[in-house]
C-alpha cells in the first residue's frame, strides 16, 4: 500500500525545519486522515513541496554556505564547526535524505501517477519538475544516488546509479513531460504557482533543463540540446522560489529563520571574511574604497555597526574580543524565500554557453543580464557600478562568470553555489590559508593577505579533504548504507561527482 504523506490540516501549520517530518500525516495509519481514494493531487501536493523546501531551504542552504565560505561558525558555539571545517558525516545528512526520498519523491510519484491516471497532464508536469529538482539535487550531494530501482515498495535495497544516468533520466522525463501537456492545462493546488497554469511550470522546466545540461557540459557534448531551448526563448522572467507561504507563526516561517533565527534558537551562522571582504573592497591603507550593494541585503551588520567577517574552522573560544557581537550574521527573515532557481542563474547558464560555444558579445550580454537580475532579486540599485568594476572577462570568461555567480548567490543560494565552484572552479583557493589571518589562540587577526574573489583553507580543516581542496561530495547517508547492501564504497570526500570530473 502507497503512503501519502499530507500537510495537517492543509494550513502550513507545520515546523519546517529538520523537525518538519513529524508534521506530516501517513493516512495509512492515523484514523483521523481521509480514505486514500478521496485524497486528490491538491491535497498531496503542498506536502510534497514543503518536504522540499524544509530540506533544500534550510539544511542544504546551511552546508552548503559553510562549504561555499558564505558561513563561518559563531564564537563558543559548536553545532556546525565540522561544516566550517569542510567535513560531513554519513549521520549528518540521512535526515535530509530520509526526507527527500520517504516524503518528497514518494509524494511526487503519487501524484504523478495520479495525474496521469486522470489525463491531469499539467499536474504531472509539474510533479516531474520537481521530482527531476529533488533528484538532481541528490546526484549533487552524493554523486550516485538510487533512481531507476527507487521509489519501488518491492525493491527494498535499490541500486545505486551513476550521476550522468540519472541526469540523462530525468532530461527524458521532462521532455516527455512537455511533451503531453499544452501551457494552457490547469494544475493542481500548490504553493510555487498558486492559481497558475502549466505555462510557468513549462517555463521552470527549460530553466532546469538549462542546469542540468550546462552541469554535464564539461562530461558530455550538449551543445545541440541547449542551442534547441535558446532558440525556443521560453525560460522564466522571474525567480523560481516558494515566497507567499510564511508567516511570522511558530510553524510557519521559512525553514532557515526557524532553525537559527527565531527566539530562542542558538546562533550559529555568522559572515564569512571571504565573501565580506569580497563584496566590500578596502584600498591600500584599509579604507573602504566600495560596498556592493547586495551586501546589505545578504548580511547585517555587527553591533558596532560594521561588516566583518569571521574564518572558517574555528569558534574562537580562547578570546574575549571575538564574542557573539564581534561577526556579523545573515540577513534571514522569517518569510524569506526558498529560492530554487533564479532569472540570474539561468542568465549565467547563458552567458558560459556563449563563451564556450558563441560569440564574446553575446556571452557578454547575458553576463551584464545575469548581475542586473541578481541586483534585482536583491531589490538593490548599482549594478551598472558593479558591470564597470568587474566586466566580462573574455580572456578568462570562466573565471570571471564563477566569481560574479558565487557573490551573486550569497544569501539567495548557497547550496548552488558550493555546486558551481566545485564544477568550475573558480572562486579558485588563494595563496594564504586561514591560520595565516588567525592563529587560533591570539586576540586579534589580520586578513590583510586575503586575495578577494578567492576561498581558502579553514584552519584545522578535516584532514580527509586537505589543504586548498573542497569537500567534493557528501559520504552516502547512513539512513540508506546501514540497510542497503548495494550501496558503493564511498570513493572519498574529494573524488568529484560526475559533471566535475
Amino acid at each position: 500500500m502507497k503512503k501519502i504523506y499530507l500537510l495537517s490540516a492543509l494550513t502550513l501549520s507545520l515546523s519546517l525545519g529538520m523537525t518538519s517530518c513529524e508534521s506530516y500525516l501517513d493516512i495509512n495509519q492515523d484514523p483521523n486522515s481521509p480514505s486514500e481514494e478521496n485524497v486528490t493531487t491538491g491535497m498531496i501536493m503542498p506536502a510534497a513541496e514543503m518536504s522540499i523546501a524544509g530540506s533544500y531551504g534550510d539544511f542544504l542552504f546551511i552546508t552548503g554556505g559553510y562549504f561555499a565560505q558564505y558561513y563561518a561558525q559563531q564564537f563558543g558555539t559548536s553545532n556546525y564547526l565540522d561544516y566550517s571545517r569542510f567535513n560531513m558525516s554519513a549521520t549528518r545528512s540521512s535526515g535530509t535524505y530520509t526526507q527527500l526520498y520517504q516524503k518528497a519523491l514518494n509524494n511526487l510519484k503519487n501524484i504523478n501517477d495520479r495525474a496521469l491516471a486522470d489525463g491531469d497532464f499539467g499536474t504531472s508536469l509539474a510533479a516531474t519538475v520537481l521530482r527531476a529538482f529533488t533528484f538532481q539535487t541528490l546526484v549533487d550531494c552524493y554523486g550516485e544516488t538510487p533512481y531507476t530501482q527507487a521509489l519501488d515498495p518491492d525493491i527494498l535495497t535499490p541500486v545505486y546509479d551513476n550521476g550522468q544516468t540519472v541526469y540523462e533520466g530525468l532530461l527524458s522525463e521532462l521532455d516527455e513531460a512537455m511533451s503531453r501537456v499544452e501551457s494552457s492545462a490547469s494544475v493542481c493546488t500548490n504553493f510555487l504557482f498558486p492559481n497558475q497554469n502549466a505555462d510557468s511550470w513549462i517555463k521552470f522546466a527549460n530553466a532546469l533543463k538549462l542546469k542540468l545540461l550546462m552541469r554535464m557540459s564539461d562530461v558530455k557534448d550538449v551543445q545541440s540540446e541547449v542551442a534547441a531551448l535558446i532558440a525556443e526563448n521560453n525560460f522564466p522572467s522571474a525567480d523560481i522560489k516558494w515566497a507567499d507561504c510564511w508567516s511570522d507563526q511558530a510553524e510557519k516561517r521559512n525553514p532557515l529563520y526557524s532553525e537559527e533565527f527565531a527566539p530562542g534558537q542558538q546562533q550559529n551562522l555568522v559572515a564569512n571574511l571571504a565573501i565580506i571582504n569580497t563584496m566590500q573592497v578596502r584600498d591600500e591603507l584599509g579604507n573602504i574604497e566600495y560596498t556592493d550593494p547586495r551586501l546589505s541585503v545578504f548580511f547585517n551588520t555587527n553591533t558596532y555597526g560594521n561588516y566583518e567577517g569571521s574564518i572558517s574552522g574555528t569558534q574562537y573560544t580562547g578570546t574575549s574580543t571575538f564574542n557573539a557581537n564581534y561577526w556579523c550574521r545573515p540577513a534571514i527573515a522569517y518569510d524569506q524565500p526558498v529560492y530554487l532557481l533564479t532569472v540570474a542563474e539561468t542568465e549565467f547558464f547563458l552567458a558560459e554557453y556563449y563563451s564556450r560555444y558563441g560569440s564574446a558579445a553575446d556571452a557578454s550580454t547575458h553576463y551584464a543580464a545575469a548581475i542586473e537580475a541578481s541586483f534585482a532579486t536583491a531589490g538593490v540599485s548599482g549594478a551598472d557600478e558593479y558591470l564597470e568594476r568587474y566586466p566580462y572577462d573574455n580572456s578568462n570568461p570562466i573565471k570571471c562568470i564563477g566569481i560574479a555567480k558565487w557573490v551573486a548567490l550569497a544569501g539567495i543560494n548557497p547550496f548552488e553555489s558550493w555546486c558551481e565552484i566545485r564544477r568550475l572552479d573558480y572562486p579558485a583557493f588563494g595563496t594564504t590559508q586561514g591560520s595565516d589571518f588567525y592563529n587560533n589562540s591570539d586576540e586579534s587577526f589580520d586578513t590583510s593577505s586575503y586575495e578577494a574573489g578567492t576561498l581558502y583553507t579553514p584552519i584545522q580543516v578535516f584532514g580527509q579533504v586537505g589543504t586548498n581542496k573542497l569537500l567534493e561530495r557528501f559520504p552516502y547517508a547512513e539512513s540508506s548504507s546501514s540497510r542497503n547492501e548495494n550501496v558503493p564504497e564511498f570513493p572519498g570526500y574529494t573524488s568529484p561527482v560526475f559533471w566535475a570530473e
